[in-house]
């Protein structure tokens, strides 16, 4: 396990999006205490910073992105007002520059997972919508918050939530003041599931036994879910997350073959198809 961070204490602590690379799975902490990890362009920009790294690391085949715990869960609790205020003067380029790094993680070839615990509000909403599945903590919260302040909804949200949650979801979102607790983002699909429970200490992978660090529930189930992709071999996770992407607006399963045939056979070709394959031969002989 490597650590990239500060001091442990929240009072000390600056900004941050800290990394952590755990036997493949690269976690990632926004972390910003004093505010609930309130998104900036600092962090933005921090956050399109570590993607960028991690997308050229070939040690690492999958992400979970989380919120700083301390002292208590939050995700993502909204964007900085002042810089928000201060965008509505300088024009478009400041507010595509605070919602880089939601597109740096939509845009990230790896699978990517949301832990979300506490609120995920406005561009914390975005950030997790942004993820390609979301696991849900017990206090997690999932609020638009645009209307309440005034502002129209920005960061690609009301194309990414009609996506996931369609337009009568969405718009009892964005317009009616809707917001989502654990349970009921897990039942409309915006998250894949509640973690329950207190977590465990540790990690992905073996290592998870070992490291003295507590994690929350929803921290533990997405290292979990990473740590398969991470087990497998980097181009067949990339590849995979590609073609996903490529069948999903399609509309015949005859195209959707023809996008797969040519992925399939370069991964039957693969010294990863050949290591897998003698594995289940051995299991298969012993039985």
């Amino acid at each position: 396990m490597s650590t990239e961070s500060g001091s442990s204490s929240a009072s000390l602590r600056v900004p941050d999006v800290r990394v952590e690379r755990l036997d493949g799975v690269a976690l990632l902490t926004v972390s910003d205490p004093k505010r609930r990890n309130a998104m900036t362009a600092a962090l933005s920009e921090r956050l399109v910073a570590v993607l960028a790294e991690i997308g050229a690391d070939e040690s690492v085949r999958a992400v979970v992105v989380t919120g700083d715990d301390d002292p208590k869960p939050a995700f993502c609790a909204g964007g900085d007002l002042d810089e928000l205020a201060a965008a509505g003067e300088a024009g478009p380029d400041a507010l595509e520059h605070i919602y880089a790094g939601f597109l740096a993680l939509a845009e990230c070839p790896l699978p990517t997972f949301a832990a979300v615990d506490g609120p995920a509000v406005g561009a914390g909403l975005n950030l997790a919508l942004a993820a390609d599945v979301r696991i849900a903590g017990e206090t997690a919260r999932f609020e638009p918050g645009f209307l309440r302040l005034g502002v129209h909804p920005g960061g690609g949200m009301t194309w990414m939530a009609q996506r996931l949650l369609g337009p009568q979801v969405t718009t009892a979102m964005l317009l009616g003041g809707e917001g989502l607790d654990a349970a009921r983002a897990a039942e409309l699909g915006l998250a894949l599931r509640v973690a329950t429970g207190e977590g465990t200490g540790g990690q992905a992978g073996d290592e998870a036994e070992r490291s003295s660090t507590r994690r929350s529930a929803a921290v533990t189930e997405a290292l979990r879910m990473a740590g398969v992709a991470a087990a497998a071999p980097r181009e067949l996770v990339i590849a995979t997350k590609a073609t996903l992407r490529a069948t999903a607006q399609l509309t015949r399963h005859r195209d959707a073959v023809a996008v797969e045939v040519g992925p399939q056979l370069e991964s039957l070709r693969s010294e990863g198809f050949r290591e897998g394959l003698a594995r289940v031969r051995q299991a298969t002989s012993k039985r």
